[in-house]
Formats: structure tokens, sequence, C-alpha cells
């Protein structure tokens, strides 16, 4: 991996960090930025074209190019990048420039964009208007974008008596859910920000009447484990997916299902095998780029295999 000048202004305000790879890569980094302790202010990914992307990110003061360099690699691997760039970014221009890179996202039915694509919103869509922000899941990421394609199908067949959002970031799949059915969503997130986050973008979007967003890990609230969803949508990593399975099998009754993401196309097999020895079995899988999404649905009792 080469390294580029670093611009240091004597008084920065904001910083973009920026990097080239192949798509599944930047993909890749993105996720790992949002997921990650630095707190971006926003992060996207937009094609070059020939399978190329380029990763951004923005940060309010300068970040630390070795810890950069270090999540970097760790997230691609022995993937083939372009250089690291770090440069200020005028403080008036940050919000224009992130949301200009992250055009509109057309899953299904659905159409998200930000506030800027207000005027060119199309007709007879679901819309959702989201932008860049501190909690992750716009649907530029593949693992959010396959969730909603799943959502979009899994709609046109079942009416869905109660959907339930694990780890909702931004809320941008209890939206969905809650502007196609027109029903009460529950959500939740162990990020502070996340629900808070998820609560205004309802309000944006007015929703909020229907949408019911909690702080809590897995299934660790009252009002998660009264639920008994027959939908639940988990748009998570591969760790906590394993460690929502136990609870999800309690939580769903047969014939109930669940849209699982955030896990790469290698960790897919292993996410079905876990949720297999649960009780449940797969129905849908859907991979974008180097990420999966998983239709599964409940099919047997539970097994004493945790």
């Amino acid at each position: 991996m080469s390294q580029a000048v670093t611009a240091e202004p004597a008084t920065p305000i904001l910083y973009q960090v920026s990097i080239e790879g192949d798509q599944a890569a930047a993909e890749l980094i993105a996720r790992a930025l949002e997921e990650s302790d630095l707190s971006p202010l926003a992060v996207g990914v937009f094609d070059r074209g020939e399978g190329r992307a380029e990763l951004f990110a923005h940060f309010e003061g300068l970040p630390s190019r070795d810890v950069l360099l270090a999540l970097i690699g760790q997230a691609s691997g022995k993937a083939a990048l372009g250089p690291l760039n770090i440069e200020a970014v005028p403080d008036e221009d940050w919000v224009t420039l992130s949301q200009a890179k992250r055009g509109p996202v057309r899953a299904g039915r659905f159409f998200v964009h930000g506030s800027h694509d207000r005027g060119r919103v199309p007709r007879r869509r679901l819309t959702i208007e989201i932008d860049a922000g501190q909690a992750f899941g716009t649907a530029h990421h593949e693992s959010t974008r396959g969730c909603l394609i799943a959502l979009d199908d899994l709609l046109k067949r079942l009416r869905p008596r109660s959907v339930l959002d694990i780890g909702t970031g931004a809320g941008v799949l209890a939206l969905a859910a809650a502007k196609a059915l027109k029903e009460p969503v529950l959500a939740s997130d162990n990020d502070p920000l996340a629900v808070s986050v998820a609560r205004d973008n309802g309000r944006k979007n007015a929703v909020a009447p229907l949408l019911r967003v909690v702080q809590a890990t897995g299934f660790a609230h009252a009002r998660l484990r009264q639920a008994h969803p027959d939908l639940v949508l988990a748009n998570l990593l591969e760790r906590a997916l394993r460690d929502l399975a136990p609870g999800l099998a309690r939580s769903i009754d047969p014939g109930g299902r669940a849209v699982l993401s955030g896990i790469t196309n290698n960790q897919a097999r292993g996410i079905e095998a876990c949720y297999g020895a649960h009780g449940f079995s797969l129905e849908r899988r859907i991979i974008l780029g180097g990420w999966t999404t998983l239709v599964i649905i409940r099919r047997r009792a539970r097994t004493l295999r945790d």
C-alpha cells in the first residue's frame, strides 16, 4: 500500500480520508470504519467504474495515519489499494461533499435518498430520506441494500403482524417496514446515538408514531423479549449474529422469518449452519458484491444446542 502526502493546514476544521481499491475491498473498509471507534462524521463508497471504487470518510480533527492504515489493512486483507490520502476540507463544504458522493439507492420498491436529492424522488415508490451521519445505514452499503431487497420481496408475499429491527443504526430498515406496512415497528440499537438518529429519521419521514426505538444489545430489553415478532431484520456483524441466534429462536414462532446481513460471502455458510442448529432453514440468499443477505424461516422447535 503506497502513501500520499498528508495536507496539514495551520487551522484544520475537518479532514477527508480517501483510498481507492476494488469494490469489495472498499465496502469492507467502509463497514470497518463505520463500526470502529474512530467516529467518522460520514463514510461512503462511490463507483469509479470497471470494478474499482473509492472509499471516503470525513473526520472532525486529523485522524492518525498509522491507525487508519492498520484498520484498512485488517479490513481489506491482501487487496491491492491505492495511496491513502488525508486532506483538509473547508468546514462549510463537508456536508455537501459527502452527500454529493452518495446518490440515491433503489432496492425493489424502496428509494433511499439524501435531502439533496429530494427534488428527484420518483413517483409511486416507497421513499426514505436519510442523510449521511453518525449511525450506520444509508442503504449505500450492500448489506443494507440486500436487506431492503429481501424485505421488499417478503412484503409482496406476506403481511407480518409484528416486525423487529435489531441493530437499527440510522433506522432505514425499520423506516422501510413502517412505510410499507403502515403498522408499528419496533427497533433497537446498543448505541444511544443511533437510537437518537433513528428516532429523528422517523420524524423526518413522517412515521414517528409507528416507530418505537429502544436501546439494547440483542434481546436485552423487556419490550424486545415480549415482542414475539414474525419478521426480524438484523444487519449486524458475524459475531453479533451468532450471539443473537438463541434469542431469535426463542422469540420467533414456527413460520416466522428473519433477514440477516452484515456478513461477507465467506462468513455466510457459517451463519447458515449456526441458525440451522437453532431451528431455522434457509429460504433465500442474496449476494451483492462481497456481501450476503440471508432470509431464513423458523421451522421447528429450538434444539438444546446454543
